[in-house]
């Protein structure tokens, strides 16, 4: 037996391990294109009939709009400290069941971070392909691989994609450089039309690219236009069951806010809610003019400082919130969520908008990001973990009921807020972490 998280126990089944294709997508640094590569290559494989399941290093909830686009199947998370490994290798296992092959995006530069995509790599046995930028590159294309190859011991690696090549002349001088034991896995030329836009937060959301399709469709007919893309070697994953949650919300419905505005959620809260018996029933807080029939409410993070004024000129869903917390029924809000319930918001030029009042104070965007990093919680119920990610500063005449502990040394802790059966705050909690505190939210 192996502990994993709070509450949580770890049973080895020793089940046939499974084998299917796999690797980690990492590069040099950020803007090397790894989430093009990435959603490109599950582009690409779907239209040779294949079955391809994506992850995404780290807490992100942008890139894996995008990679689910891409891929058709919804994309999960994976970070060693967030989750635990035990609980990454059980969603590994779980996708290579009925897989073709397993594309893990990383995050950063392939050793950034406290749980970098190399230590993810190295835990999970996952071999990484390095995404290089090859504009102006020829053989130092060979040395940057070279070192990113062999920086660590016993790093397992696939090989190189080249991204943003010249010409198929170009592609096969970077080819030659490699050693014969580091292959070229794909490269795609340089093609503006195969960009991803972006904002604050990161790239836009997948619903917002209006022709997104047409790019993952170019940029998968550009993987293969100067060389064969290569489908990764096969990789043993070995099974790892966790006891299934206690069914502590049947027969509970949950009313959860998908639009525009509030889209920041991760699928493994969703899959651990109804896991716990509860049945999830979804609203817009942007066109819709009452709530569900629900037990209680969850608000996720997202944009509403995007959209301020038809958050505020909802007028009828404001109202349905305030009835729904008179009545003493819960609500759980994070991040944007959490935004939305305050007195006032305003955006980074001043514009400000009344939103739902149902908490004391406003908040506003700055230019400047004012909180990263993973955090823990602790409450009645025991730890529970996530992150917080946000550029907005609150004002408050609130008193927390307690604080968030960051990862990081130097990292700055949150404020969890309770009034009532309403609890809120900036972060962003991963439920299957503990889903007896996550229970605890919604009853």
């Amino acid at each position: 037996m192996l502990t994993i998280a709070q509450n949580q126990t770890v049973i080895m089944n020793f089940s046939s391990p499974l084998h299917c294709p796999a690797m980690l997508i990492s590069a040099p640094a950020s803007g090397q294109g790894k989430t093009t590569i990435t959603a490109a290559l599950a582009y690409y494989h779907r239209l040779q009939n294949r079955k391809v399941r994506v992850f995404k290093t780290g807490p992100d909830f942008i890139d894996p709009q995008i990679l689910s686009f891409a891929s058709g199947q919804p994309v999960y998370q994976l970070d060693l400290w967030m989750m635990g490994e035990a609980h990454c290798r059980e969603l590994l296992y779980r996708a290579a069941a009925d897989a073709d092959v397993i594309l893990i995006e990383g995050v950063m530069g392939l050793f950034d971070g406290d749980s970098s995509s190399a230590d993810l790599a190295q835990a999970l046995e996952v071999p990484v392909a390095t995404v290089i930028d090859a504009g102006g590159m020829a053989q130092t294309f060979a040395a940057v691989a070279y070192g990113l190859a062999n920086y660590r011991a016993n790093l397992p690696f696939a090989g190189v994609i080249a991204n943003k090549v010249g010409s198929v002349g170009h592609t096969k001088l970077l080819e030659e450089a490699l050693p014969e034991s580091m292959p070229l896995l794909a490269a795609m030329s340089r093609d503006e039309a195969v960009g991803l836009p972006s904002r604050h937060l990161g790239l836009l959301q997948a619903n917002e690219i209006v022709d997104l399709d047409q790019r993952l469709a170019r940029a998968a007919e550009l993987l293969s236009s100067n060389a064969p893309c290569r489908l990764p070697a096969p990789v043993s994953f070995t099974a790892v069951a966790t006891t299934s949650p206690p069914r502590l919300l049947a027969d509970k419905v949950i009313a959860v806010a998908r639009d525009a505005a509030f889209s920041f959620i991760y699928q493994a809260n969703l899959d651990c809610l109804t896991a716990m018996g509860a049945e999830l029933r979804f609203f817009s807080p942007l066109t819709d003019s009452k709530l569900p029939e629900a037990d209680s409410v969850y608000l996720p993070g997202g944009y509403p400082e995007l959209h301020l004024q038809t958050l505020s000129n909802n007028v009828a869903m404001k109202q349905a919130l305030h009835a729904h917390h008179q009545a003493d029924k819960p609500i759980y809000a994070e991040c944007g969520g959490f935004l939305y319930l305050l007195e006032n918001l305003s955006d980074k030029d001043g514009n400000s908008a009344t939103m739902a009042g149902l908490l004391t104070g406003s908040a506003q965007m700055q230019n400047r990001l004012v909180n990263l990093g993973m955090q823990s919680l602790q409450l009645e119920q025991g730890e529970i973990r996530g992150h917080s990610f946000h550029h907005s500063q609150l004002t408050t005449t609130m008193q927390p009921l307690t604080t968030s502990n960051p990862q990081r040394n130097r990292g700055r802790s949150e404020d969890f807020f309770q009034v009532d059966r309403l609890r809120a705050s900036y972060l962003h909690l991963y439920f299957p972490y503990n889903p007896q505190l996550a229970a605890s939210l919604f009853q």
